[in-house]
């Protein structure tokens, strides 16, 4: 019996209806996505006192792209993905999401970070509520759903990260693996554009690791847009459709996933993988 009536679900935006719940290869949703550049950067920098934390990086993500961030610590990759959420502001330079320009204009931030959806390494789970409370609550602070509507988008979240189950718990009682499946649903439950996720299982035991790439290869299979910080070498090569290499806060290469981790040409990204890919 299903958990809940589906009918009642919003679709995710951003993904056809025709889509929902099909699972895509990488050039079936490259296709349907008619190459709108849903993030765009231009030339943007960004300090911390007198260390260069990016340092003129451009790039374009289409709508329903998987783009994998890799580069040693200190790279700039989660400082990118925090100026792309408007948690960080950048110093120069220009960032457009679906459409807006992301600046000082503090409407146009609350409008982007309602698009975007981010994972970060720790859980950041409220202790005192329940799995179903943790999702239920900026669904009706934030997206204005009443009670009801909440609880029945958080079910079938929870059921589709394989959680339903738990939705009674405290975080105290989850794994980490668990705990950061119910993060992603979390940021599901807002119908964003676009996911972020800053080294999701960096905080987890090898173990843990498996069920969370899982959840995020859904995702991928489904159409959403992402943006991934990992050191999971091998989630790239399955689901990513390119890859980024950043070094020193800058772009040293991208391209086809197959091409930058089978193929290098910049003789610092040839250094980096040989190490990872050990």
């Amino acid at each position: 019996m299903e958990l809940v009536d589906r009918s009642e679900i919003p679709l995710l935006r951003g993904l056809h209806p025709s889509t929902q719940g099909v699972q895509l290869d990488a050039p079936t949703r490259l296709l349907q996505t008619a190459n709108f550049m849903i993030i765009e950067t231009k030339q943007i920098s960004k300090k911390f006192g007198e260390l260069i934390a990016l340092d003129g990086v451009t790039f374009e993500v289409e709508k329903g792209e998987v783009v994998v961030l890799i580069g040693p610590s200190g790279s700039g990759k989660s400082t990118l993905l925090r100026c792309l959420n408007g948690l960080e502001k950048i110093d120069s330079g220009e960032i457009i999401i679906d459409g807006l320009k992301l600046d000082r204009d503090k409407g146009n931030i609350h409008k982007v970070r309602e698009e975007i959806g981010m994972v970060f390494q720790e859980f950041n789970l409220f202790p005192h509520l329940t799995v179903s409370g943790n999702l239920c609550l900026a669904q009706e602070i934030v997206r204005k759903r009443n009670k009801s509507d909440s609880e029945k988008i958080s079910l079938e979240l929870l059921h589709k990260v394989g959680l339903f189950n738990k939705k009674d718990s405290f975080p105290n009682q989850l794994s980490g693996g668990q705990q950061q499946r119910v993060a992603i649903a979390r940021a599901l439950a807002m119908n964003p554009k676009i996911m972020l996720f800053d080294e999701p299982t960096s905080a987890l035991d090898p173990e843990m690791i498996g069920e969370v790439l899982e959840v995020m290869k859904i995702l991928a299979k489904e159409g959403m847009t992402m943006l991934v910080v990992t050191h999971e070498i091998g989630f790239a090569r399955e689901v990513a459709n390119r890859i980024i290499f950043m070094d020193q806060g800058k772009i040293i290469e991208e391209g086809k996933t197959e091409n930058i981790l089978n193929f290098p040409q910049n003789p610092r990204t040839i250094a980096f993988l040989s190490k990872v890919l050990k």
